[in-house]
């Protein structure tokens, strides 16, 4: 068997296995999820909706009735109160006292000197993405993400000498219902408390729920990547099916409504997450709504709570609105770490990433550490590594007397392989035994893959000279154009095909990956370039060991 034809198989199998994973993170399919209840529709009344909202329908999302309030395209505003803590720039807007905007303080929009701060949360199109909360009552007024609140102040900043900062915000209703919402944010921390207190001062029991939301749209086109892409939507964790995602074409075709206790829900993005997560034993119903726009809801609605006349009430929610730090994430909530999506190669994406984490804590710089990652890997594959190229030493050593069956048989290809083989046997070298070595390496090559793409840490690292960005293409093209010229030496130490065909393929395989890999993020590529290199290293010395030994 040709080992050319098999190298190649396996070359462009990793290239498909590539594309194929960043396929599925967007347009695989969806978890399976509970049916949903049957939508109904209920009259509107100024009292469930306030008076100033658009008379429209309610969806029933409980098998109890209670509803939820439909959004109109634009969202209304009150006033603005703005907060800032040593880690977050945020906009509370009063009516309905919804998380409007959020910059994360210590990641920028670029490289550019200047650049303003990340806003992960923006209330208007085409990137909508906010935190919506709010009470429901069966009747009466409420104070629902429509409803108008009132601010203490317009301006909060975190006092030096202080850990945390509460903003309060207040609602009462006309029969003596006074509801205080509370954030309180953390120093250091992307970790945002809700707190709702219920003081009923009015003649009769009062009943209600607290719901929370995450609404968004899908992002703008000019966002995203048109190379990379990596999954936007919801996720969902329960302790019985753990990690789901909930995309945006799952919204569509069936709305969620489910039952769990001790999960979270959360919209992600390439590096970013929101999440909602809710007191634990407590059960809750989680369920998601598609909007005009469009627009797409993931929240989740508590069992119903009885207040009694003079009696008080409190409602808990932790809130997490930041980048996708692993180690941050899995104190903040079980499996909340996930988020940082792995794919299905999870179990070895995290000792690498933890590898490379530890590294870094000794170099301080993320290029550096990619390269003496990849320095590691390679030598805990130097065996299999050099089995490998031992074997395509062997198989460039028969090159000639090969090429020369060849001429002999023809187009006879049965006598050829079997000549061939014959060969093989005498000379005690397996054709299989150059690929086995690479595709038992495929699985680590792509968890690498991911960890670099996924990582929060890589985002605008820098590394040195013009590469000041490891998540961005780079910009010169110099790194691309290393990769293939290691290509085409590679391709010098191996044997040479003997069908003409193949071997103008593998000609074009170095051109291709470049072009493949100049919008690849330059951190991708340095991975590649330095493998590449201490492939060759490891190559030239065995070809030339092994030459020189039939030469005696």
């Amino acid at each position: 068997m040709d080992n050319q034809r098999l190298f190649l198989f396996v070359a462009l199998s990793f290239v498909v296995l590539l594309l194929w994973q960043a396929w599925m993170k967007d347009y695989g399919p969806a978890p399976e999820t509970q049916p949903a209840t049957t939508v109904t529709e209920q009259p509107t009344t100024s009292a469930t909706l306030g008076e100033d909202l658009p008379q429209a329908g309610v969806e029933s999302a409980t098998k109890e009735g209670v509803g939820f309030v439909p959004e109109e395209i634009a969202l209304n505003t009150g006033q603005q109160v703005r907060v800032e803590t040593d880690t977050l720039s945020v906009v509370i807007d009063t009516l309905g006292g919804d998380l409007r905007h959020a910059g994360l303080l210590a990641y920028h929009m670029n490289t550019e000197p200047g650049s303003p701060s990340f806003q992960l949360l923006n209330d208007t199109m085409p990137d909508l993405f906010v935190v919506q909360s709010g009470l429901r009552t069966p009747d009466g007024a409420e104070p629902t993400h429509h409803a108008e609140y009132r601010a203490e102040q317009l301006h909060y900043r975190l006092d030096n000498n202080a850990d945390t900062l509460q903003v309060p915000l207040h609602w009462s209703s006309s029969e003596g219902v006074v509801v205080t919402k509370l954030y309180t944010f953390h120093r250091g921390s992307y970790v945002v408390d809700l707190d709702y207190e219920v003081k009923n001062g009015s003649a009769a029991d009062w009943h209600g729920r607290e719901y929370r939301q995450l609404q968004r749209s899908p992002m703008a086109a000019s966002s995203q990547s048109k190379f990379i892409r990596t999954y936007t939507g919801a996720v969902l964790y329960s302790p019985e099916d753990k990690y789901q995602k909930i995309s945006f074409k799952d919204m569509d075709e069936r709305a969620l409504d489910r039952k769990i206790t001790d999960g979270w829900a959360a919209m992600i993005q390439h590096y970013f997450v929101a999440a909602l997560i809710p007191e634990r034993g407590e059960e809750e119903r989680y369920y998601t709504k598609t909007l005009s726009g469009p627009r797409y809801v993931i929240g989740l609605i508590s069992s119903q709570e009885t207040v009694p006349a003079g009696g008080s009430a409190a409602f808990h929610t932790r809130l997490y609105v930041g980048p996708k730090l692993q180690d941050h994430l899995a104190e903040v909530a079980p499996g909340l770490e996930l988020t940082v999506d792995y794919g299905r190669l999870t179990v070895l994406a995290q000792p690498l990433f933890w590898l490379l984490k530890t590294i870094h804590k000794t170099v301080g710089n993320w290029g550096w550490s990619i390269v003496l990652l990849t320095l590691l890997i390679k030598l805990a594959f130097y065996k299999l590594s050099e089995t490998s190229y031992r074997s395509m030493a062997n198989m460039r050593k028969l090159a000639p007397r090969l090429q020369s069956l060849k001429e002999r048989y023809g187009d006879d290809r049965q006598r050829l392989n079997q000549a061939m083989m014959e060969i093989y046997k005498k000379e005690k070298i397996n054709p299989l035994g150059g690929c086995l070595p690479i595709v038992v390496q495929i699985p680590v090559f792509i968890a690498l893959y991911w960890v670099l793409l996924e990582s929060v840490e890589m985002r605008q690292a820098p590394f040195m000279l013009w590469m000041n960005n490891l998540s961005a293409p780079d910009p010169y093209y110099v790194l691309p154009l290393l990769m293939g010229a290691t290509m085409l030496i590679q391709q010098k130490l191996n044997p040479a095909p003997l069908d003409p065909i193949q071997a103008k393929v593998m000609m074009a395989l170095p051109v291709v990956f470049t072009v493949f890999f100049a919008f690849f993020p330059s951190g991708l590529v340095l991975y590649w370039v330095v493998n590449n290199t201490l492939s060759i290293a490891q190559q030239y010395v065995i070809t030339r060991r092994i030459e020189r030994g039939a030469k005696k």
